[in-house]
């Protein structure tokens, strides 16, 4: 029997996945195998030793502390690309309203409310207040190609306009997804030179923090607009108002408002609405108990943020999963000790990440619990686990 604590509201059909038989489920369980949560902070909670997986359904983890879940053998799971349609209408809608002004439009109209016949003339007056330009033909730059920035970029293709691409770790899944028409760039720089709208879709990290910041926007091209539907802390707010105010950039759209964005008359703040759809949470929910199961049940690793992907398929009911510092001679100090006991290893996969590494190994024979205490005790094994199915 597993134990899952739940943190948030976890769609239904998520829950649904976790049978009743195998596994307890809810925010009250104690002594967890794993959490799984959406938006609750966990940074400065004390995380219970029991804990083996924390799982996000969705793809930010800025309330995960993996730093610390990284050196007590957690492994900490997101669901990148899960909210990818979502996040992708959301940005495609951001296109139109940064051109035509339409949320400016919006509020304008509504002031006249109780103006009654005069309102044709006001309208036929003022309405050109708001025009704005049309987004076929022009180019759009997408920086950032992994699960949400490749479908911004085939949508926003699919709308007539011409799009270039940068990224310089775009995954092999992504490049097939990606649409022929999609011009990639070799630098950042090319983007911003050659784009009427920029799109950021980038994670965020100490290398990524600010990055558009006085020298990005003066790389811009003139009047270009900036959509920003990935991290609010990717743009200096501060560089980004100067930009709006000298005219270098015509709007900037996002969906982490703030004070002082919100005062800006060429801002368009939404509410972190990028990932609020029903179809969003469901899939998230599915998709992140689907690899709670997969590791909790078959020790596989997908979708990791602190450890590298791992995969294995079965080939013996008994498997041996642990974690280490990822120094030297850690595996051949664990197959050493695994052939004293004259247990045989049919197949073994290791990977590192981050100064860890992750080992699957399935054996000929169960481990038994000395053994394991035996491999616990090896230096640099930070967690090892046994599981039979």
């Amino acid at each position: 029997m597993f134990r899952i604590q739940t943190m948030n509201n976890i769609a239904e059909e998520g829950l649904r996945l976790l049978p009743p038989d195998r596994y307890e489920t809810g925010p009250d369980v104690k002594d967890p195998d794993a959490i799984l949560l959406r938006s609750a902070d966990l940074r400065n909670v004390e995380i219970p030793p029991s804990v083996l997986a924390i799982v996000r359904a969705g793809a930010g983890y800025n309330n995960i502390p993996v730093d610390s879940c990284g050196e007590h053998g957690i492994v900490v799971f997101n669901t990148p690309g899960a909210n990818a349609n979502a996040v992708k209408e959301l940005t495609l809608a951001a296109l139109f309203l940064s051109s035509r002004r339409i949320a400016d439009s919006i509020r304008w109209i509504s002031s006249l409310r109780g103006s009654g016949t005069d309102i044709p003339a006001l309208v036929e007056k003022e309405k050109s207040r708001f025009a704005g330009p049309e987004i076929g033909g022009k180019t759009l730059g997408v920086i950032g190609l992994g699960a949400i920035g490749v479908t911004v970029a085939n949508g926003a293709d699919a709308l007539g306009m011409n799009v270039i691409g940068f990224d310089p770790y775009i995954s092999v899944n992504a490049a097939w997804n990606l649409s022929r028409s999609v011009r990639r760039a070799e630098t950042l720089e090319d983007v911003l030179r050659n784009s009427d709208y920029v799109s950021v879709h980038v994670p965020y990290g100490n290398e990524t923090k600010g990055m558009f910041d006085s020298r990005k926007f003066e790389m811009m091209k003139p009047g270009a607009r900036l959509l920003n539907f990935a991290r609010g802390e990717l743009v200096n707010e501060a560089d980004a108002l100067a930009a709006l105010d000298s005219g270098r950039i015509s709007a900037y759209v996002t969906d982490f408002p703030t004070g002082k964005l919100l005062e800006h008359d060429r801002t368009v703040c939404i509410p972190h609405l990028g990932a609020s759809t029903p179809e969003a949470e469901i899939n998230c929910a599915v998709t992140a108990v689907n690899q709670l199961k997969n590791f909790l049940e078959n020790g596989v690793i997908e979708n990791s943020v602190n450890f590298q992907r791992c995969l294995l398929a079965r080939r013996s009911p008994y498997r041996l999963l642990a974690i280490n510092r990822n120094i030297p001679n850690m595996v051949g100090q664990i197959t050493t000790l695994l052939a004293s006991a004259r247990i045989n290893i049919t197949d073994l996969v290791n990977h590192h990440k981050n100064g860890y590494a992750y080992n699957i190994i399935d054996t000929e024979q169960e481990i038994p619990a000395p053994m394991l205490a035996a491999l616990g005790r090896i230096s640099g094994i930070i967690r090892v686990r046994a599981i039979k199915g």
